[in-house]
């Protein structure tokens, strides 16, 4: 039920390996725009995506680089989000993305056979703007249970922790550790020894 919702313009909530997250076809506007209603954010703000696999990669990124292969090799699927640069023929508007998409590969077995069905999805922590991130699927109810779209939450018991995907940006001459999360700087410098951290 959950994959057909998404694949008419529906929204989920669904589990991952991190929080509690909404969910829209990646590749629909309006779902898109429904997502980012729900979280009480406009297009200033840059929607992710999750894939359900690495091979994915090759048909949304422009380029799939060493550092991107090294890094996905090593932490996907669980909590490493990648920025690099979307390919350009994509029909799809996730926000003020300036022709970035951050994307990961969840750990979660919800989440992955649910990836597997539609394919990539855009996704966002499930609360509304200024509230914490859901660990469970009460908590993410009571945070956008309401909100326009939201048809379908998938309940898999509560996250473990709140701890969010590590964001690393290969958009730029070396990797740039934006938010540090459950992998941290030393971790990620084993097998990318350039990386920097974000002031």
């Amino acid at each position: 039920m959950a994959a057909s919702v998404l694949k008419r313009g529906g929204l989920v909530v669904l589990p991952t390996d991190t929080v509690y997250a909404i969910a829209a076809d990646a590749f629909s506007v309006s779902a898109v725009g429904d997502l980012l209603a729900a979280k009480g954010r406009d297009r200033r703000t840059p929607v992710p995506v999750m894939v359900p696999s690495p091979t994915t990669l090759s048909g949304i990124l422009d380029h799939v680089t060493d550092d991107i292969s090294v890094l996905v090799d090593a932490f996907w699927p669980g909590g490493l989000t990648i920025v690099a640069y979307a390919a350009p023929s994509l029909a799809w508007d996730l926000g003020a993305t300036q022709g970035t998409v951050s994307v990961r590969m969840p750990l979660h077995p919800v989440a992955l056979d649910l990836l597997r069905r539609t394919g990539p999805l855009a996704v966002m922590a499930a609360n509304r703007a200024g509230l914490p991130a859901p660990l469970s699927a009460d908590e993410a109810e009571g945070s956008v249970g309401d909100a326009a779209g939201v048809e379908v939450l998938l309940d898999a018991g509560s996250s473990p922790d709140a701890l969010t995907s590590s964001i690393v940006d290969l958009t730029g001459g070396v990797p740039l550790l934006v938010r540090e999360g459950v992998i941290d700087a030393a971790t990620l410098r084993e097998f990318v020894p350039n990386l920097e951290v974000l002031a």
